[in-house]
């Protein structure tokens, strides 16, 4: 049985990371991205990252082109081969364990863990309290890119459940969908908007920062914590009818992780999210 079949873990920490830094199971990917500068987080990554670590680029690696009219949102779900053929190039194989960090309490590299749940690979965790974790500990730091050995992945595409916006929209008429935007609260209300053009949100959704699942210090609240957040708020619902959502697909699975940690299991990603939402005159939109 491959290793990736025995992790259950949704975040690793420091320590644990240290001890396995020149162990060729384990794949680090760093994930640091800035929406307003784009290439900020390659700068970042080339002036220094943990030992080992290749880059992972948001707009380039985890996400598919954008459509012209917008539909699908800014960060459409990459295209499942060629994203496991890029895997691989990482040095990622079925047995790898693969720990992904950023610097911003892991909002961007929660999509990485999402997305390679998503094409089959179990063995993957996030670095909790990400790079801020790993230089309070004085973990290493180097400046060295050493091309990795090429894995050797077998994919299964499809396995983490998605939703868009024609179910979201049914399953809030209907009432057998429970939506739950990660995106902060000011622009959940529609009192700031700096990226999509137009501010607000779904109407019928509710408001879940995914600031709300980490502590102070970045790192994830324990499993415990985060069923006393969300368990209240999903209520008697079973979780195949919970989905989430914010600007465009990415926070949201850091709302997955943290389901996920706190053992609700099933919850789906919409994966355009509110750009996609906005992306159709007809849709409407709720705000203050």
């Amino acid at each position: 049985m491959h290793l990736k079949n025995h992790w259950s873990k949704t975040h690793v920490g420091v320590d644990e990371l240290r001890t396995h830094l020149d162990d060729p199971k384990w794949v680090v990917v760093d994930c640091r991205f800035d929406l307003m500068k784009p290439v900020a987080g390659l700068k970042a990554y080339e002036a220094g990252h943990i030992p080992g670590a290749v880059y992972a680029d948001l707009d380039r690696d985890l996400a598919a082109s954008v459509a012209g009219d917008g539909a699908g949102g800014r960060h459409p779900l990459p295209d499942p081969t060629l994203f496991g053929r890029l895997l691989e190039s990482w040095g990622i194989g079925s047995d790898s364990i693969v720990v992904v960090y950023d610097d911003i309490g892991n909002a961007v590299s929660a999509r990485l863990w999402w997305l390679l749940r998503w094409v089959g690979h179990q063995g993957v965790a996030v670095l909790d309290g990400g790079l801020t974790a790993w230089l309070r500990a004085e973990g290493p730091m180097t400046t060295m890119i050493k091309p990795p050995e090429p894995g050797k992945l077998q994919l299964r595409p499809g396995s983490m459940p998605v939703v868009d916006a024609e179910l979201v929209e049914a399953g809030l008429s209907a009432d057998n969908l429970l939506l739950m935007d990660a995106r902060a609260a000011a622009r959940f209300a529609g009192q700031s908007e700096p990226i999509d053009r137009l501010a607000g949100h779904v109407p019928g959704a509710i408001n879940t920062p995914f600031q709300d699942n980490l502590s102070a210090d970045k790192c994830f609240l324990p499993a415990a914590d985060l069923q006393a957040y969300y368990r209240p708020r999903i209520g008697a619902r079973p979780m195949q009818e919970v989905a989430c959502m914010c600007g465009s697909g990415v926070t949201a699975c850091h709302t997955l992780l943290a389901l996920e940690t706190a053992g609700l299991h099933g919850a789906s990603l919409y994966v355009g999210s509110w750009s996609d939402w906005i992306s159709g005159e007809q849709r409407p939109v709720a705000g203050e």
